[in-house]
């Protein structure tokens, strides 16, 4: 692969430590956005809100708030998408990776497969937001002109 611009490298530390950052950018920015929207209607957070299936709904309001902040935090985590992965090719292996992480952890707190439809359209929305948004971020920076020549121009 000689001679390829930015040929890709296998570096499973590299990956690996891009997944727990991700990861780490998932859980973090959702915390806050719950404890955000939480505060602004004086509501106690909870782990439930992140990891309990059954708390996202259209027909409570701790459910449509904990459905608008995975929306936001899908946005959020597009953003860490650009700084952290910053390959557009690689955002929506990263993106479903976290959520299927995320899938893992809402099995293993409520003890039972997620089932409520709800959720899985919550996490499909999720999952297309931050992927392509993520990717139009990435897709963006990688396509900006390389600078060939630093010095300024002269008027010859």
């Amino acid at each position: 692969m000689a001679g390829q611009f930015r040929s890709y490298v296998w570096d499973p530390l590299l990956i690996l430590s891009q997944i727990v950052l991700m990861q780490t950018v998932y859980y973090g920015s959702l915390g806050l956005w719950l404890a955000l929207v939480d505060g602004l209607v004086r509501s106690s957070p909870s782990l439930d809100q992140m990891f309990d299936a059954e708390i996202l709904g259209f027909s409570t309001p701790p459910g449509r708030l904990s459905m608008m902040s995975f929306i936001l935090n899908a946005l959020t985590c597009a953003l860490g998408l650009l700084y952290f992965i910053r390959r557009g090719k690689q955002c929506l292996d990263f993106t479903v990776t976290v959520h299927f992480f995320h899938l893992l952890g809402c099995w293993f707190y409520s003890s039972r497969f997620p089932s409520a439809l709800t959720w899985w359209l919550v996490q499909a929305v999720c999952i297309a937001l931050m992927a392509v948004i993520g990717e139009y971020l990435c897709m963006r920076t990688e396509l900006k002109e390389i600078p060939l020549n630093s010095a300024p121009k002269s008027n010859v």
